[in-house]
């Protein structure tokens, strides 16, 4: 699964101020393995069965969160991330989520345009619960800029 992180985050490299992502640590094993064994772990593979494509999230009350979407480079813009997303989507309504919520960049086209496509809508800062401002502010301590920064959200409620 590293591999497929490491393979993914190389496109940060295209964007000189992100650059340093790419060179970022991956997911831990434990915390793979605990995805894993709580069922919010999903992943795609070549005809090999080869990892080419991941999604991780947990269960957090009321919604389910993706930590990671990743696709390896050479696997990327084959639909691959959305049926991974469409497939923790389902997860999360069968399972009785009344949401999916993640954080990502605004402005990077990959990220928050690519989620907004798949019906998530970012979340405005003064309506964010505490556990994503809680993310959000971890994620700034790493590093992360909070100005490209946004918690996104999509609603399992119908109407």
């Amino acid at each position: 699964m590293a591999a497929v992180e490491r393979s993914a985050a190389a496109r940060f490299r295209s964007l000189p101020e992100l650059a340093w992502l790419a060179d970022g640590e991956p997911i831990s094993a434990a915390d793979q393995l605990a995805w894993i064994a709580g069922g919010t772990a999903w992943v795609a593979t070549d005809a090999d069965d080869a990892p080419v494509g991941l999604l991780d999230a947990e269960a957090f009350g009321s919604a389910l969160h993706v930590w990671e979407l990743s696709v390896h480079r050479s696997w990327q813009g084959r639909g691959i991330g959305r049926a991974l997303l469409d497939a923790a989507i389902g997860h999360a309504r069968d399972a009785g989520f009344r949401a999916v919520t993640l954080t990502t960049f605004r402005d990077v086209a990959w990220n928050a345009p690519f989620y907004a496509r798949a019906g998530f809508e970012t979340i405005d800062e003064h309506a964010l619960c505490a556990r994503l401002r809680a993310v959000l502010e971890r994620e700034r301590v790493a590093g992360l800029p909070p100005a490209r920064r946004c918690a996104m959200r999509r609603s399992l409620i119908a109407g």
